[in-house]
């Protein structure tokens, strides 16, 4: 069993008011005691759904082996074109395929 996943993430239009501004505004000449702090726990924003998935993948994953782990860094590439998705979407449905070439495959 493959030790990684692989996934693809995409981001559309910011729908939430994130920085306490009117929409359509860009906040220039505002008062600064009249903003919304963005510091501390926040929703709605890539690193809520980032925290939500691990959390339940360890939930999940402790049940069949109560030292499951995070591994402590990640490899992250922004997409920026159909052809780079392309690629990249054709190396993650071959991975299981090539995971027994992989150098960290337990053989």
């Amino acid at each position: 069993m493959p030790n990684h996943f692989h996934g693809i993430i995409g981001i559309g239009e910011n729908r939430y008011n994130t920085l306490g501004t009117d929409h359509g505004t860009n906040g220039r000449g505002r008062d600064a005691r009249h903003r919304v702090s963005t510091f501390g726990p926040q929703s709605k924003n890539l690193g809520s759904f980032i925290r939500g998935f691990k959390s339940g993948v360890t939930v999940g994953a402790r049940l069949i082996n109560p030292d499951f782990g995070w591994q402590d860094r990640f490899h992250d590439h922004i997409i920026r074109d159909k052809k780079s998705f392309h690629r990249i979407s054709e190396y993650i449905k071959n991975n299981i395929r090539n995971w027994s070439d992989d150098g960290f495959h337990d053989k």
